[in-house]
């Protein structure tokens, strides 16, 4: 299943699709405001995520706004949190004391290093859902929904399969820009003297992705991973990271210190250290382009990235 099936009964939307992508992945873009606002809704929306606690009882309350300039104000309560494997909450208006719209069981099943994601919305009778249908288009905004949530990670997994594979051990900076990487790395190019690694690679060299919109013929120039030699071996990469594919650069996300060790055994070790007092972005994990990957944010509010290629 690599589209997403989306069915009714009388009183419920089931939409499912097979996603490219591990679970802990998906769980974690379904349950971290700075991801979903990227994704939620249907094709045009845009959202301000005003709070989200993932936590039984704790409420998500966003705005989307339609691309008519409609705003709609929602609010989730959480009912269950089993991570990384479902969510059930009650679906609002946005107002703390109206009753809930619907209930949603959201599950997310592994399936041989891909995610089963499925999504069932009950409502209380069957003219409720025909009118949300009617009114407000929720049968075919249930699939554009998924599929944005799909284009969403397909983009990110593209971008981290273009880490360089090594067998040695290394550490570089990854860098985001907001759509001016090519610019600024022919400025560090003058100023060390290097050559890039690799050549440039575009996004217009990304084969299609089902369910994102087209690409435009500015954003295929738009660099989708470059490398270029600094000082003593160290290495700058870098990606844009523009809006229009759901990305937002701002100070603290735009940098990051990628450690690739050579075994398994060193990254965990480097992991758990950096990580401790700190949060974890996401665990260690063998990742579907052959990396052990993870990522954190320290103590001290440094990001890193961990890349080890040595296998199991």
């Amino acid at each position: 299943m690599n589209t997403t099936h989306v069915e009714r009964t009388d009183r419920e939307v089931i939409a499912s699709r097979l996603i490219d992508a591990p679970r802990a992945l998906v769980f974690k873009v379904w349950t971290e405001p700075e991801h979903i606002a990227q994704w939620w809704g249907p094709t045009g929306f845009t959202n301000t995520v005003h709070e989200m606690n993932v936590k039984p009882g704790g409420k998500f309350r966003l705005t989307m706004h339609g691309p008519n300039g409609t705003d709609y104000p929602n609010l989730i309560v959480f009912k269950e949190v089993v991570v990384p494997e479902k969510l059930v909450y009650v679906h609002g208006n946005g107002s703390d004391d109206a009753p809930g719209n619907f209930h949603v069981t959201v599950t997310f099943e592994e399936k041989e290093g891909k995610t089963l994601l499925t999504m069932r919305s009950i409502f209380q009778s069957k003219a409720d859902l025909d009118y949300v249908i009617d009114k407000h288009g929720a049968f075919e905004g249930a699939r554009q929904n998924m599929e944005r949530m799909a284009a969403y990670l397909e983009t990110r997994i593209n971008l981290m399969t273009q880490l360089k594979n090594t067998n040695m051990s290394r550490v570089s900076t990854y860098l985001n820009f907001a759509g001016n990487t090519e610019e600024a790395f022919l400025f560090y190019k003058s100023v060390f003297g290097t050559e890039f690694k690799g050549g440039i690679q575009r996004f217009g060299e990304i084969p299609p992705m089902e369910g994102a919109p087209p690409m435009t013929e500015a954003d295929k120039k738009l660099i989708l991973h470059i490398e270029l030699e600094i000082l003593g071996g160290h290495f700058l990469m870098a990606t844009d990271a523009p809006e229009s594919m759901g990305m937002k650069v701002k100070p603290g996300n735009n940098m990051h210190i990628n450690l690739e060790p050579n075994t398994r055994a060193e990254t965990k070790k480097l992991f758990d250290a950096l990580s401790a007092g700190g949060e974890v972005t996401m665990e260690l994990q063998d990742m579907f382009w052959g990396a052990y990957y993870g990522s954190c944010t320290d103590r001290y509010g440094i990001n890193w990235m961990f890349n080890c290629n040595e296998k199991r």
